[in-house]
């Protein structure tokens, strides 16, 4: 008796978890209810989300506070009480331990009713093959400052899935970074990466967090203000009059020009620190040399963005404030100067 083989079933395609969080949150439909478990960056940006659409939305986090890996508990109150205001509650100190039939069960022995729950307690570097080839792993694959493996050095990695100086990243602008090294290292040059910038930008209606380096375990002289009614906190870490690390939380109108003297290293004369904390009119007065990079995930100088004539033509030619969103501040006051500073067409 001749045997044959089932045929093989071709893959299923996988769907992205945004699409699948979509069509559920369409299902359940406005008036359900929803736990976000998880008060990091995603988890802040989903609970926004499902509150704008529509959906009676809770955040259980672990840690004391909001954002605990970013932002002290002075910022992280200051954010609590902003999300709150717009509806969503909040649990600190509390971790979810079990589904239950009305919803999901807390380890202080609270219960959330609710119809939908979405897990956002962070992403792991993706290490299998890594650790299939016998490359040296830890919580990532382990690079030095050419970011080679310090096990083979015939083989380079860069973004989420490595680690430097035992430490991973899960942003944007280092993974840029990373590749400028290696791109330099690749073709003979002598480029290495010390791991110093990181910047996260929370991108979430009505909630505007920015975080420069890490700012809680950062040494230096701190500069730090919080008016928890207006929803404010600012703290920025000084070391020998450079910005090392920052944290903004509320208004970040004068976040594009702390990024640019964070990126710099511009050494503070001994009011700047403060003023920078203060009103915009305090910090505007500063002006940005044409050769300054206002748009780090696109790599645009202030004097790129002088040339254009509108904030559209600006996106369109040079990509400036579509990566982030944080050079947006500066980039239309740049854009104000240029067409301040052109000869005015004649008349008459």
């Amino acid at each position: 008796m001749k045997q044959t083989r089932a045929p093989a079933k071709p893959p299923v395609p996988s769907v992205p978890p945004c699409r699948c969080l979509d069509a559920e949150v369409a299902r359940l439909g406005a008036g359900a209810r929803a736990v976000v478990v998880g008060g990091g960056l995603l988890g802040l940006q989903v609970a926004r989300a499902l509150a704008m659409r529509g959906l009676h939305t809770e955040i259980v986090e672990g840690a004391e506070h909001l954002l605990a890996s970013q932002l002290g508990e002075p910022g992280g109150r200051v954010l609590a009480r902003d999300l709150r205001r717009l509806g969503t509650e909040v649990y600190t100190g509390a971790r979810a331990v079990r589904m239950t039939e009305p919803g999901l069960r807390l380890d202080n022995g609270y219960e959330l009713s609710t119809d939908l729950v979405v897990l956002t307690a962070g992403g792991r570097p993706s290490t299998a093959l890594a650790r299939r080839a016998g490359l040296m792993v830890r919580r990532g694959l382990v690079v030095d400052s050419a970011l080679r493996s310090v096990s083979d050095v015939r083989v380079h990695g860069l973004g989420d899935c490595v680690e430097h100086r035992g430490r991973t990243t899960g942003f944007v602008p280092p993974a840029w970074e990373q590749a400028g090294v290696l791109a330099d290292v690749l073709t003979g040059g002598s480029a290495r990466y010390d791991g110093s910038r990181s910047v996260a930008r929370l991108r979430a209606t009505d909630l505007e967090v920015a975080v420069l380096g890490d700012p809680e375990h950062a040494t230096g002289e701190v500069v730090e203000m919080t008016n928890p009614i207006a929803g404010s906190h600012r703290r920025l870490v000084i070391d020998g009059g450079v910005i090392v690390a920052a944290a903004l939380v509320g208004d970040l109108s004068r976040v594009g020009l702390i990024t640019q003297l964070y990126d710099r290293g511009t050494v503070l004369g001994a009011d700047e620190a403060g003023q920078l904390l203060l009103a915009e009119a305090a910090a505007a007065s500063v002006v940005l040399p044409d050769v300054a990079e206002v748009c780090a995930c696109a790599g645009v100088s202030a004097g790129a963005i002088r040339a254009c004539a509108s904030l559209e033509s600006c996106r369109e030619s040079t990509r400036a404030t579509t990566g982030c969103g944080g050079c947006e501040g500066v980039v239309r006051r740049l854009l104000t100067q240029g067409r301040e500073s052109r000869p005015r067409a004649p008349t008459g």
